[in-house]
């Protein structure tokens, strides 16, 4: 399992005006970095000073934490109210340099850039090998507004509404990976699920695609009854159509509440039919790998519980290098050459061994190890012969 701290840039109370005191006292220190807008209290994204702040809470973050990754939704700019604009003027008007005074979208969208890339330098300097990755709104533009954009008709976008250039970070290589929330249905009028994974396919500029699935829609309310009780199967079509498309390397599921409440049994459709084996996650940090040393001192020894173990040791490396867990793959009696199929992975773990059962044991002859690193590159493998 892999650890992924959740951070949100900008958004810092929700529904403020609810509560007797302020839960966070850094909006009394220093009211000058915060604008109200609807419910909500947010970082103002237009100052210096608040992207200041934010490298370091993620420093301090990833300095101090064992995390895999830093991870942002689709909370940058807030999604847009009625009749009610975003009270950033002054800060334009201070720090709006040649943007101002006519070109304040322009300048929000920059004030986002500087801080994603600002954000992706922090973390790889301390720690190159812990992710970045967004999970952006679903639609960067419309087809309408822009022809490099979906055919789709959004009523809001990251480029036009939440000044998240999605496309410019990924073509800069700013992030490890973007799991864009695809939350609507195969057919959807204006925002159709198929369109929008084949343009997230099309546009990820080589960066880990993921798709987000909407399995929360799984429920009884009535404005998702098109997903439940017209189309029972809606996420096993949508999971099919993303295996059709190479660029996908997988899904995220939200929500967990989904997993807990498994509406119409789709836990044990998705482990019979979907995630049968175990499988490594992609690699990620694609301009540089840390391949680690392969496993040595690899045996089989027998267990006075008629178990059998199978073991072997690590040479401890660098952080980069170091092996954080490891693949086995156990090939059948008449599997005489290496198969580094998922099907024949056996466990991925962090421990130097895996216990065997007495059946286990006689079922196979050759067993294959590989050290894995923090960014999921592996080593040369390792085979065991019984």
């Amino acid at each position: 399992m892999e650890f992924h701290a959740w951070l949100n840039p900008y958004r810092a109370i929700v529904k403020y005006k609810e509560f007797q005191s302020n839960p966070f006292r850094l909006t009394y220190e220093k009211p000058e970095w915060f604008i109200n807008y609807g419910d909500n209290k947010y970082f103002n994204p237009g100052l210096p000073k608040v992207r200041e702040y934010t490298n370091k809470i993620v420093a301090d973050i990833v300095q101090n934490y064992d995390v895999d990754a830093i991870h942002f939704d689709d909370y940058f700019y807030p999604y847009k109210i009625k009749d009610e604009p975003f009270p950033d003027e002054n800060s334009f008007k201070e720090f709006g340099g040649d943007y101002y005074p006519n070109r304040i979208d322009d300048w929000r969208r920059n004030n986002v850039n500087i801080i994603i890339e600002e954000l992706f330098t922090t973390i790889k300097t301390i720690k190159p090998w812990v992710q970045f990755g967004i999970s952006p709104f679903g639609v960067w533009r419309n087809i309408s507004d822009d022809p490099n954009g979906s055919n789709t008709d959004a009523g809001q976008t990251n480029y036009d509404d939440l000044y998240a250039d999605i496309l410019l970070w990924l073509e800069n290589d700013w992030l490890d990976y973007v799991l864009p929330q695809a939350y609507w249905r195969i057919g959807h009028k204006k925002a159709d699920y198929s369109t929008i994974v084949n343009w997230w396919s099309k546009n990820n500029y080589g960066t880990n695609l993921y798709i987000g699935q909407g399995m929360y829609r799984l429920d009884n309310k009535k404005n998702h009854r098109a997903w439940k009780k017209k189309n029972p199967t809606e996420i096993e079509k949508q999971l099919i159509l993303n295996h059709q498309l190479s660029q996908i390397k997988g899904s995220a599921f939200f929500s967990a509440k989904s997993f807990l409440k498994n509406p119409l049994g789709i836990n044990q459709i998705l482990k019979n039919n979907y995630y049968q084996n175990p499988i490594l996650p992609p690699s990620t940090n694609h301009n540089k790998k840390f391949i680690p040393e392969p496993v040595s001192d690899a045996k089989i020894s027998k267990l006075k519980t008629k178990k059998y173990r199978l073991s072997w040791e690590s040479l401890p490396e660098n952080k980069e290098k170091e092996a954080v867990k490891f693949i086995v793959y156990q090939l059948d009696k008449n599997e005489n050459h290496v198969t580094f199929k998922s099907s024949r992975i056996r466990e991925i773990t962090g421990n130097k061994f895996i216990d065997l059962s007495k059946k286990e044991y006689k079922k196979s002859n050759i067993f294959i190890i590989q050290a894995v690193s923090r960014n999921n590159n592996v080593s040369n493998p390792v085979r065991v012969i019984k």
